[in-house]
């Protein structure tokens, strides 16, 4: 790859966070989820947890209330149905339970500096949403920032009137950054819910596979994987995220230079057919 070529179609990457380019396997909220039901009286396991990943953090707890094993499990304790007020409460306390959490899942997912400079290089414009709401990010942001993840511009859950998978955390983006065509903009998500925020905007989207929500691994876990189980579960990870209809797939955010190579020589090919 040619190291320092000023980019002629793109304008912009946008990331998510957890799983993404930070916490491997997205593994912080997934305790403060399960501790916090616990708490209630309700038992849920970490796969059932992760099923909403992606979603603001009040939606998640609402989807997982919802869910009809917890649902049932929530009547027979509560004597009731779960419904918004129980969200509220439990949001209430799964804030800070989470804001603890990120302090030990804070890492950079290896790659991402050496990709942001690369991005960085060819003129790109670095931003991110997230599904954490803006008392976590206020933990977060300073924590990777002090590790060279430092987005120009943030939109958490909670800041707009709508979030993932609506557009809405997207056009923001665009405004703040002057951007006008979302197809010179990437968004690059380990989740359903935050790859059609990029695809109902207009985006090209990548999915990550390996470092995210749908494998849930710790990065000593995907290491320690030989070729062939690598293989099975990607195929796993790229079945669970299929609704999210991206246009590429990769294994972390090391991988994501060589896409923006091929969406750049796309985007050339279409010009020139024109």
């Amino acid at each position: 790859m040619n190291p320092n070529p000023a980019s002629s179609f793109l304008q912009a990457v946008v990331f998510d966070w957890a799983g993404t380019v930070i916490d491997f396997g997205s593994q912080a909220p997934m305790g403060a989820f399960v501790e916090l039901f616990r708490r209630h009286g309700v038992e849920i396991g970490i796969d059932e947890a992760r099923v909403p990943m992606g979603l603001p953090k009040w939606h998640h707890i609402q989807a997982l209330g919802r869910m009809p094993r917890i649902a049932q499990a929530w009547l027979d304790v509560h004597g009731r149905p779960f419904g918004n007020a129980d969200t509220d409460a439990l949001y209430a306390e799964f804030t800070p339970m989470n804001a603890a959490s990120v302090r030990q899942h804070a890492d950079l997912i290896p790659g991402t500096v050496e990709t942001l400079d690369w991005l960085r290089k060819r003129g790109l414009r670095i931003a991110s949403t997230t599904g954490y709401n803006r008392d976590i990010m206020e933990v977060l942001i300073p924590l990777a920032a002090r590790q060279g993840f430092d987005p120009e511009a943030v939109v958490c859950a909670g800041d707009l009137p709508e979030s993932r998978p609506s557009p809405m955390g997207m056009r923001h983006l665009f405004e703040r950054l002057g951007i006008h065509d979302p197809q010179r903009v990437v968004k690059v998500d380990d989740t359903v819910p935050g790859l059609l925020e990029g695809r109902h905007a207009g985006c090209w989207t990548v999915a990550v596979l390996a470092s995210g929500n749908a494998l849930g691994l710790t990065e000593a876990q995907w290491q320690g994987l030989d070729a062939s189980r690598r293989t099975v579960l990607r195929n796993q990870a790229r079945e669970t995220l299929a609704e999210g209809d991206a246009n590429f797939f990769i294994d972390t955010v090391a991988d994501l230079p060589a896409v923006i190579e091929t969406i750049e020589q796309r985007m050339a090919a279409a010009v020139r057919r024109d």
